[in-house]
């Protein structure tokens, strides 16, 4: 079991007098690494809300990899609002009639209250020597990170890797291709999310390297100590949106769209920004972002509009069934 309090279940929060008496109830479907972010949150919220309106609310949360997660609530998982780490899972909701088009311009920034982008881990001492994805593709290194066909964690690690090897000098997309073949065969194990990824690596004492978002890695880092294992930047990588929003259909249905709403731009509070730098996600609050500045380093970022052409482009060439994705796990057995 891993060292953290796991929480996955009630979690109460509150509400207002001008509300009816008793307990409104929410269900937060979001991805896998977030549940101990959301175990600070959640707490505040409940104070806040009931300051503001005399209401308890009660907050559940699911937690599992984003994709999954997202036809989980396509085929009737009940949530009210959903927090995940890419805007495509959102869309699919979309498609499914489930959230409204336009959910990205009702909150700042694409309604994403925060981002991270995958770094690696390394065991102590660093033994594999391994300071860049291009040292992941070296023989006997074993390369931890979470299923990209289920886990958004994962996808965007083959993404950040994809883009490392496209702009390498004199590459081309063969070249780039054959890159990935050789790192997807360096990874021992898929797991479906992100914390199952880090409790292959760190309880289970699989493989030379985790890769995962930035947050939970550092995370990681200071819960296990004694382990010395080392954070590692890269020379590049991809950032990665942690987009929210309502599911309309949902909030509509059970009259819960006034908290739903209240409960995402709690992210963007200053209180709820603090939270969140606390758990090392970086926040879009300059003033929040300023007080943490010590513990998020610089580092060259690319985005998937920038190396890929955006989601849908990056969806149906890259993880679409029978894509290049498919191709080079075919290749990998």
């Amino acid at each position: 079991m891993l060292k953290r309090t796991i929480v996955c279940g009630l979690l109460c929060l509150g509400s207002v007098s001008a509300w009816p008496a008793g307990k409104v109830e929410l269900l937060n479907v979001s991805y896998d690494v977030s549940r101990e972010v959301f175990a600070q949150v959640n707490p505040a919220f409940q104070s806040s809300w009931r300051a503001q309106t005399g209401q308890d609310i009660e907050i559940r949360q699911s937690h599992g990899g984003s994709s999954k997660q997202a036809r989980s609530v396509a085929e009737g998982l009940a949530a009210d609002v959903v927090t995940f780490n890419q805007a495509s899972d959102i869309q699919f909701l979309v498609n499914s009639g489930l959230v409204q088009a336009g959910w990205s311009s009702r909150l700042p920034n694409g309604a994403s209250p925060y981002y991270s982008f995958p770094v690696l881990l390394v065991r102590a001492g660093n033994p594999k020597h391994i300071r860049d994805w291009g040292d992941l593709i070296e023989p006997g290194v074993q390369v931890i990170f979470p299923n990209p066909k289920t886990s958004g964690n994962g996808r965007y690690t083959y993404l950040a890797a994809y883009a490392y090897a496209l702009g390498q000098r004199d590459t081309n997309e063969v070249k780039a291709r054959a890159f990935m073949e050789h790192l997807l065969a360096n990874v021992p194990v898929f797991d479906t999310g992100g914390r199952g990824a880090t409790t292959t690596f760190v309880e289970r004492q699989i493989g030379d390297v985790l890769i995962s978002f930035e947050s939970e890695i550092n995370t990681i880092q200071h819960e296990y100590d004694e382990a010395h294992l080392q954070v590692i930047y890269p020379s590049l990588s991809l950032r990665a949106d942690f987009p929210v929003a309502v599911v309309d259909t949902v909030v509509n249905r059970r009259g819960t769209r006034a908290p739903a709403e209240a409960y995402l731009r709690y992210l963007y509070s200053d209180a709820g920004q603090e939270i969140l730098a606390r758990n090392y996600n970086r926040v879009r609050s300059e003033a929040v972002l300023a007080r943490h500045r010590s513990q998020f380093p610089d580092i060259h970022l690319t985005s998937v509009e920038e190396a890929f052409g955006g989601w849908e482009q990056a969806n149906k060439i890259q993880f679409a069934e029978g894509g290049v994705l498919d191709q080079l796990l075919g290749a990998r057995h």
